[in-house]
């Protein structure tokens, strides 16, 4: 194995570390916590174990949790109600409606509810305007996170070519945008995508996310090119990624691992937003 391992548990334990240290004087320089609110709707076992992390992983940074679990057949005009109402709280600083919600209820409609001044997903349309336009705002954690592992890796995007494999608005659309913020030449690619191994074999920078196991094969990588592998799959011999890691190892410069790569990126990416938020609200306030 030639390729240099990108430790997102490390690093995402020192961007925990830091918000911590940060939060601490926020809440020591304006009298109040930030604060995270999570709506949970139904009992999806997934989504309870992330909502419960992050409610964890607030309380040990010093952030307020406020939660609110919510039955699967709740009506979407309660939902909306809560949502206003968390808007308008001045303890929240943060909201977050984990997803998928039931079938019943649109859950793009009720992530785009949420003050985008709050909006510690980075999902609100006025969130993707403000980062397709470069303006301040919140971020989606993961790309986020994705940017912040290149960085801690000394990744210097700045004229690279970057290849983002996914267009979805949760993740490749913003991914992109965020590369080309930093000055990469960045391509999209996707199912559509004619001869998708020789696209990816052009970048210096090749970004993975498109829920299929271990499909990006060694030969779809360009020696020394930096790999970031977002997917997360389940089969019978373990959890793998989008990227066929130990074939890829022998050819790529750096490499993000599945497990312990991206994914403890985001949930340190969402309490950095929290904080981002808090800060940003009272700012506004100040200048009030």
């Amino acid at each position: 194995m030639s390729a240099e391992i990108i430790d997102g548990k490390a690093i995402g334990a020192k961007v925990r570390e830091e918000v911590g240290r940060d939060v601490a004087a926020f809440t020591e320089r304006t009298g109040h916590k930030p604060g995270l609110a999570t709506i949970l709707v139904g009992d999806d076992p997934a989504s309870e174990v992330y909502v419960a992390s992050k409610r964890r992983t607030a309380g040990e940074l010093g952030i307020e949790s406020f939660h609110h679990a919510l039955p699967a057949d709740v009506a979407s005009e309660e939902v909306e109600a809560l949502i206003e109402r968390l808007n308008t709280d001045d303890s929240v600083s943060g909201i977050l409606c984990q997803l998928p919600v039931p079938d019943h209820l649109d859950g793009v409609h009720l992530t785009g509810l949420i003050d985008a001044r709050k909006d510690v997903d980075g999902l609100t349309p006025l969130s993707a305007g403000y980062l397709a336009l470069g303006r301040e705002g919140l971020r989606p954690c993961t790309p986020a996170g994705c940017m912040v592992l290149l960085a801690e890796a000394g990744v210097d995007l700045s004229g690279k070519h970057a290849v983002v494999i996914g267009r979805s608005n949760l993740f490749g659309k913003p991914m992109a945008q965020l590369l080309l913020a930093a000055n990469a030449t960045v391509t999209i690619a996707h199912s559509r995508t004619a001869d998708l191994p020789a696209v990816c074999r052009e970048a210096d920078v090749l970004v993975a996310a498109v829920g299929r196991d271990r499909m990006v094969k060694a030969d779809w990588v360009r020696p020394g090119a930096t790999v970031i592998d977002v997917g997360i799959n389940r089969s019978d011999d373990g959890l793998h990624g989008d990227v066929d890691f130990d074939a890829v190892a022998e050819v790529a410069g750096a490499i993000t691992p599945v497990p312990g790569g991206v994914g403890p990126m985001t949930i340190a990416m969402l309490m950095r937003n929290t904080l981002q938020a808090a800060e940003m609200i009272a700012r506004e306030g100040a200048v009030a």
